[in-house]
């Protein structure tokens, strides 16, 4: 009984801290674009990888994906709300800094073209999530219609990001290591782009 009390203890313990840790991390990291939530998720599926809990992937899965729906819709009416004002706000301040001219452009366009389908892949695109999203607040597109395309697109970023986490945590036997390898893949992901764009400018 001991025994049993202190393997069960530490992973609940884990989950009571882990599971709303996780929750707000990724909200602030939705809100204030420099929490690399990705990493988060990743680093969570390995740790759950090698719990014993049978729903703790998918609690996981749930917690990512709601946390990155309210951290988006929070960001959006913030947004709204700016575009809305004649001074504007420090939110939609931080939104347009961060969506270069090129990539708000390309955003535009491929927003004209597809309609709330491009939110689905702005999300799984790196540094893709910001310019479509400024993009839908210039053309003015109501919230409704905004949560409609932004709900499957954090259900496909959270699934992107759990399996490389499942995929790290099943490698080793270490959580650690594989926190390791899943964090390392979600950086190399999301620096890819921007190496890119600097290999490009530099040849041309």
């Amino acid at each position: 009984m001991l025994a049993a009390a202190a393997q069960v203890a530490p992973e609940s313990t884990q989950q009571a801290v882990g599971y709303p840790s996780l929750f707000l991390l990724i909200v602030v990291g939705a809100l204030v674009p420099v929490v690399p939530t990705g990493a988060l998720v990743s680093s969570a599926a390995v740790v759950a990888v090698h719990q014993e809990a049978p729903f703790a992937l998918l609690v996981v899965f749930g917690v990512s994906a709601f946390a990155a729906f309210l951290g988006d819709m929070a960001l959006y009416w913030l947004g709204r709300r700016g575009m809305d004002s004649k001074n504007g706000s420090r939110w939609l301040a931080a939104i347009r800094d961060r969506a270069p001219e090129e990539r708000l452009a390309k955003a535009q366009e491929k927003l004209a073209d597809h309609g709330v389908l491009v939110l689905v892949l702005s999300r799984l695109v790196p540094a893709g999530r910001i310019p479509v999203m400024l993009a839908c607040l210039m053309a003015k597109m109501p919230l409704r219609e905004f949560a409609r395309g932004d709900a499957p697109a954090c259900l496909a970023w959270a699934v992107t990001y759990q399996l490389i986490g499942i995929l790290g945590g099943s490698l080793f036997q270490e959580p650690w290591q594989g926190v390791a390898v899943a964090v390392g893949l979600t950086v190399l992901i999301s620096a890819a782009p921007t190496v890119w764009r600097r290999v490009r400018r530099t040849a041309s």
